[in-house]
């Protein structure tokens, strides 16, 4: 069997990493940690269009991070895996690292000011 190639590898991963830089399907991705829902109820909760919920679930289906199952004429989605939500939380805390950081900085550049 033939081992995958390291751009194959890098493709793959740079897919994954496209998925989880939009702000409305790391939303998405949220709101299914929390359990299966349809487009409908994604799109409420979200306030955003159907249309619009419908596009981003699809990137996230091809990327393999969400499954869908037909109930009649409703789809429900739901996450397949937990640990791209463990991702975006590392990426959080990373975050809020930073802002706390550059925090830090504005106020030591706040009282070199009025010194």
């Amino acid at each position: 069997m033939q081992q995958p190639q390291e751009s194959e590898i890098q493709l793959f991963h740079a897919q994954i990493c496209q998925a989880l830089a939009d702000p409305t399907r790391i939303l998405l991705l949220y709101r299914l940690a929390e359990g299966p829902q349809n487009v409908g109820e994604l799109a409420t909760t979200l306030n955003v269009s159907q249309p619009t919920v419908s596009r981003h679930l699809k990137v996230l289906r091809e990327r393999g991070m969400v499954s869908s199952t037909r109930y009649g004429a409703t789809i429900e989605y739901r996450l397949i895996d937990d640990r791209p939500i463990q991702a975006l939380d590392l990426l959080r805390s990373v975050l809020r690292d930073n802002l706390s950081h550059s925090a830090g900085l504005v106020d030591a550049l706040n009282e070199s000011t009025e010194s």
